[in-house]
């Protein structure tokens, strides 16, 4: 089995090398990694530090013009070979380590999918700004109403799931909505789902995080439109 992780890039010139590091330094027991990066239209130097850096991962993909994450994820999942597909962002919010314990829940109950959780979490998680904090618990329980599920965190990036589940192609939203398009097409054609915890170091918008109030709003109408699709 291949785990063809996804890692979308924009303007990531402090961290995308200590991120790329730590992804290399996984040791799967079964799966073979896979690491694919899509820069999508970088300003800085990213692309050059990637460029100079080819053995930190397997296939690199360049975009001239930035057309948002989604579109990053989407071009990234086209190009992968593996059985299973996995997220990360190259901020350092994550840590790498974690999706050793997804290995361990698909090899053991052959899972269609595994989330994080940033809420039940392993050893630390930064404290959060509280409106991102009740924003996010209120997407994830309308999410698990509407597809009856039992998930305390369903925006992790770390979400991984059997490829087969999904079409890229299908895929229209380029946005941060797309991440709910992904665990809604996989949730709905899927049976066995599973959680585990895992640590967060999220950045504030001082620090560089893209993520703003009003996408919120796109995430539920995402939700609620896949579920009746």
């Amino acid at each position: 089995m291949i785990i063809s992780i996804i890692v979308p890039v924009y303007n990531e010139e402090k961290t995308i090398l200590t991120s790329l590091t730590k992804l290399n330094k996984l040791e799967f027991k079964e799966f073979e990694k896979e690491i694919i990066v899509v820069d999508d239209g970088s300003k800085d130097k990213t692309n050059e530090l990637l460029l100079a850096n080819k053995n930190l991962y397997t296939k690199m993909i360049t975009k001239v013009k930035n057309e948002g994450k989604g579109s990053a994820v989407k071009i990234g999942i086209e190009n992968s070979t593996g059985s299973h597909i996995v997220f990360h962002d190259s901020d350092l919010e994550y840590d790498p380590q974690d999706l050793l314990k997804f290995e361990e829940v698909f090899l053991n109950f052959n899972a269609d999918a595994v989330i994080g959780s940033r809420f039940n979490y392993d050893k630390y998680t930064r404290s959060h700004n509280i409106l991102n904090k009740i924003g996010n618990f209120f997407i994830t329980t309308f999410f698990n109403i509407l597809y009856n599920t039992t998930f305390t965190d369903i925006y992790a990036c770390y979400f991984a799931f059997k490829k087969d589940l999904l079409s890229a192609k299908n895929l229209k939203i380029m946005g941060f909505g797309q991440h709910a398009e992904i665990i809604c097409s996989v949730i709905k054609k899927g049976s066995k789902f599973y959680e585990v915890p895992i640590n967060y170091n999220g950045r504030s918008i001082s620090d560089g995080k893209k993520i703003r109030f009003y996408d919120f709003f796109s995430v539920v109408l995402v939700i609620l439109l896949n579920r009746f699709k």
